[in-house]
């Protein structure tokens, strides 16, 4: 599948595509696919599986082992700079910048599927906001606002 940025609603960005626009890798690739993009409303929906092979879980915590807080926000952030990329910047590199007024509000434990979905607040040439939320299902496990910066990708 070509990833055709005119199209105003895109749908399901595989591993390998998201491969393309992130420069992550494991074991701090934290998106696993795109099931959703909406330019026009100015939001992207991603999905992470978790797995209790993921080194995080080995020592956070052994006897209960739960993803941290701080993964689940780089994968929100993880999303927000695929949507930057979708939106036209992909000549930029999106670098996660601040986070404000995160709450975490369930667990995340091995096998649960999350559901990424980061919204747009403002997005221009220098960086943008989004807000961002993690679903297990129904239940919200944590949000927070996400401030990016976009960098030229040759002075990294």
């Amino acid at each position: 599948m070509s990833i055709n940025v005119k199209e105003e609603v895109l749908t399901k960005l595989s591993y390998k595509e998201i491969l393309k626009i992130l420069p992550h890798r494991f074991p701090f690739l934290f998106v696993d696919k795109i099931i959703e993009v909406n330019l026009e409303e100015k939001y992207i929906i991603g999905q992470k599986n978790t797995c209790l092979n993921e080194q995080y879980f080995q020592g956070h915590f052994p006897e209960k082992p739960i993803m941290p807080g701080v993964l689940v926000l780089e994968a929100l952030a993880q999303t927000g700079g695929i949507y930057c990329h979708l939106k036209g910047y992909s000549d930029k590199l999106c670098a996660l910048l601040r986070i404000d007024k995160a709450k975490f509000r369930h667990p995340v434990f091995p096998g649960d599927v999350l559901t990424l979905r980061a919204n747009e607040i403002y997005l221009g040439s220098k960086g943008g906001k989004f807000q961002g939320e993690a679903r297990i299902g129904d239940k919200l496990v944590a949000e927070a606002e996400i401030s990016c910066v976009l960098l030229e990708k040759d002075t990294i």
